[in-house]
């Protein structure tokens, strides 16, 4: 089995902090977004990694191969033109391995195993509230008879969640293929779904999969609810760190050269490695590698990498090597 993690999106929502770093390599619960999928995916032996990459690639091939020992293939995706693209770009002709797909901006929790132990073509769902930024998929028992991307009026709250197992691989490339060659546009993107519609024309049979645990970290609010359930399931809620003169208020995660001194830090809130945070109170808040925060208040908030806080009482959202002073 080989996996694609499509990661070359430019990720406006959670800007500044992509305008120095990919998306999948903000931070979350004390390492990148990326690191939580890869930590999943390699206990199931693939043979083959690919990543494809966009903006700042060079920065998500350095974090590969310098944090996991497995073979990683670097695809670059250099024009935008939607998600079945990107996978059409990942995937060689004549390929006939299966192939695990997981977007590179979701966190997901499930029995991989189980999942690839069905050795169906498999499309990962969940229901939810609001169906229309999504893949819609209507289904008869588990088979999808449709899929439908971000329709305006949706027809099931079964969204597709961007984990994709391929085992009919020959007949997914071609659908791909053909979206990309005959110029199948929706919202003027090749999109996957359109390749999936094909293949349910044509009789291919496609099964939801449905998974409790998915966490989109496409944006400020949705990494810091992301990060709130990824720090409540680590071992005992908090590493067993001792700060003289503060407090931690789990769950947090604290990096092991993290300084902490006369603060409270937490709950919910993940401190990276290389951070100092000085006389300062931290709740439901991101802090990421190198950031100093000194006579400060936050919560809800972002402080992205190196990046310097000084007497802040507020929600901040502070990108990459920023200071901020009051």
């Amino acid at each position: 089995m080989k996996i694609i993690i499509p990661v070359a999106g430019i990720g406006s929502r959670l800007r500044p902090h992509t305008h120095s770093a990919p998306k999948s390599l903000l931070y979350v619960a004390g390492k990148p977004i990326l690191g939580h999928i890869l930590d999943q995916v390699v206990k199931l032996n693939p043979s083959e990694v690919t990543l494809i990459i966009g903006f700042l690639g060079s920065m998500i091939v350095n974090y590969v191969n310098r944090m996991y020992d497995i073979k990683a293939r670097f695809v670059e995706q250099a024009d935008l033109l939607g998600l079945g693209y990107a996978i059409y770009l990942g995937i060689r002709e004549g390929e006939t391995e299966d192939i695990l797909i997981i977007l590179g901006d979701t966190v997901v929790e499930t029995d991989w195993a189980k999942l690839i132990a069905k050795k169906q073509n498999i499309l990962a769902v969940k229901e939810v509230d609001d169906p229309r930024r999504f893949g819609v998929v209507e289904t008869s028992g588990t088979r999808i008879t449709s899929i439908v991307e971000k329709p305006e009026k949706p027809k099931s709250n079964l969204a597709s969640v961007g984990v994709y197992y391929i085992k009919d691989t020959p007949l997914f490339y071609d659908a791909l293929q053909t979206v990309y060659k005959t110029g199948i546009r929706t919202r003027g993107e090749f999109q996957v779904t359109d390749a999936f519609d094909l293949l349910i024309d044509k009789g291919v049979e496609l099964h939801a999969y449905p998974i409790e645990g998915w966490y989109d970290c496409g944006k400020r609010e949705t990494l810091l609810e992301t990060n709130r359930h990824i720090l409540a399931g680590l071992p005992n809620g908090v590493n067993h760190q001792e700060f003289q003169g503060s407090v931690i208020n789990p769950p947090v995660y604290v990096a092991p050269d993290a300084v902490i001194e006369k603060s409270i830090i937490g709950p919910n809130t993940s401190v990276a490695e290389g951070s100092v945070i000085i006389n300062s109170i931290v709740s439901d808040s991101i802090i990421s590698a190198g950031a100093r925060v000194e006579n400060a208040r936050l919560t809800s908030s972002l402080v992205g990498n190196n990046a310097v806080v000084r007497g802040v009482f507020k929600v901040l959202n502070v990108g990459d090597s920023s200071e901020i002073s009051y």
